[in-house]
């Protein structure tokens, strides 16, 4: 017989929630601005890019890897689109679908690495995050690109619903967001990516190509980067070299927060979304509140660890 609590989410998905509800709480609690809805979408448009990265490290994740290397990859994306539209005319889509095949030439080199010569996946990503620092740091003479054609903001435009103003690039990130989770359900191959991260040895027993599993994810992981590239150009109006050196972690700790497990196999997509929420409140909140961006960090390190904690803990309660 079915008890109440068995119609209710699993915890892994549940507590980000509750932890999501429990700090817009206590936000509200401190600051009359923070419950607009012009401050939502504002957290909204500030969280974007990450939250896009943070599905591309989420298909990663789900096969018991990590990616190091996702926020300078998006950062040489940007700077590639914006170089050749500035430098070289192109015009604002041919410009972004050469950032767009950067990243995912990254993703496939990182998932070659992966799968060929079967580096550990740390390793490999902590190589390509320095390489592709390098390069555009090289490639953009470590100057920010501003001269930029009209078509790369068309993702930072707004337009109005009731009092707030909604990014488009907020749009897209969901859009996106449902895209996955519909694969990652609905589809063979998301079942397989679960299926790599619970047991490569078993998987592959069924007859499952995993080492061509896991160079799709790389590759499409490369893509979500490139994406990430076009917001963050659309957000700012530039192609900045020295973006990405902190979204790494901010992806990560999304995807942490929101319940996946970082040995592979569990978690669901959606739950990266709410975890890059739970950073964003948490920051738009402290900021509010006048806290210096120091403890916001020190903040955001406690969360991760206490979600890898529980992770931990739930593991070894299931055995």
């Amino acid at each position: 017989m079915n008890t109440w609590k068995d119609k209710l989410p699993p915890m892994g998905t549940l507590g980000p929630i509750i932890a999501l509800l429990l700090a817009c709480a206590f936000f509200s609690s401190q600051s009359e601005r923070f419950l607009s809805s012009q401050n939502f979408s504002l957290i909204l448009a500030q969280v974007m890019v990450v939250g896009v990265i943070a599905i591309g490290q989420t298909l990663i994740i789900l096969t018991a890897g990590i990616d190091l290397s996702c926020g300078m990859v998006m950062a040489l994306g940007g700077i590639v689109m914006t170089k050749l539209a500035a430098d070289f005319g192109l015009s604002a889509p041919v410009a972004m679908a050469c950032g767009l095949a950067v990243t995912a030439l990254f993703g496939l080199i990182n998932g070659l690495l992966v799968t060929r010569v079967k580096l550990p996946s740390f390793i490999v990503t902590l190589g390509t995050l320095n390489i592709a620092f390098a390069i555009t740091q090289l490639y953009s003479g470590s100057q920010t690109i501003t001269d930029i054609p009209a078509g790369m903001n068309l993702l930072g435009n707004t337009f109005a619903l009731g009092n707030a103003a909604v990014t488009y690039g907020v749009v897209m990130m969901l859009a996106l967001y449902a895209l996955v989770w519909f694969g990652l359900r609905e589809t063979a191959a998301g079942r397989h990516v679960y299926a790599v991260g619970n047991s490569p040895e078993a998987t592959r027993l069924t007859g499952i190509n995993t080492d061509k599993v896991l160079l799709g994810v790389y590759v499409l992981a490369g893509v979500f980067y490139g994406l990430a590239a076009m917001l963050s150009v659309a957000r700012t109006g530039a192609g900045d070299p020295n973006a990405g050196q902190t979204e790494n972690l901010d992806a990560i700790t999304a995807v942490v927060l929101g319940g996946t497990s970082l040995f592979g196999g569990r978690g669901l997509i959606i739950g990266s979304l709410i975890g890059a929420l739970i950073v964003g409140v948490f920051r738009n909140g402290l900021t509010l509140m006048g806290v210096s961006s120091v403890y916001q960090i020190l903040v955001t390190g406690i969360l991760v660890i206490l979600a890898v904690a529980t992770d931990q803990l739930s593991r070894k309660g299931a055995r």
